[in-house]
Order: C-alpha cells, then sequence, then structure tokens
C-alpha cells in the first residue's frame, strides 16, 4: 500500500527510538538530575563508637531513650485507657 519508503521509515524509527532515548539519559548525568546537597555531610552523620568508652557512652544513650519512650507509650496507653473507660 504505502511502499517500502514507509517501511524503511518504521524500521529507522524502531532502531533510533531507543538509542536515542539511551543517549539523552545515559549522557551529562550529573548535570541533568543531580540533586544540590541531597547527601549529608560527613560532619551531619552518625559516628560509628570505635573505643570502648564511646561504646559504653553510646549504649547507655539508647537506653535512657529506649526507657522515655517506654514511659511515653506507657503514659499514653494509660490515658487511652481511662479515655476508654469514661466513654462506655
Amino acid at each position: 500500500m504505502a511502499g517500502p519508503n514507509l517501511e524503511v521509515f518504521k524500521f529507522g524509527m524502531y532502531i533510533m527510538f531507543p538509542i536515542g532515548i539511551m543517549y539523552y539519559f545515559g549522557t551529562n548525568l550529573d548535570g541533568k538530575f543531580s540533586v544540590p546537597d541531597f547527601w549529608p555531610k560527613p560532619e551531619q552523620t552518625h559516628r560509628i563508637p570505635f573505643e570502648r568508652e564511646e561504646i559504653k557512652a553510646e549504649l547507655e544513650r539508647l537506653k535512657a531513650r529506649n526507657a522515655e519512650m517506654k514511659r511515653v507509650r506507657d503514659r499514653r496507653e494509660r490515658e487511652e485507657a481511662m479515655r476508654e473507660g469514661r466513654d462506655l
């Protein structure tokens, strides 16, 4: 119907379209898709303790934080139980 020129054009599009997309997205990735200050600076990240005293201090800090979270959670559960008791 349309002839061999259309078939050659379609074949060229089938081949060149994916190549063009890969070329566009595969070149200069840092310039096109980078987000400034995405990763935290080394000063802003957690530092792994290696010394015995640092490890003990970190464990104490974590234990204190967990205890505080448990107190808050228990208090919240008691308040919810009291509210449910009054509503009934």
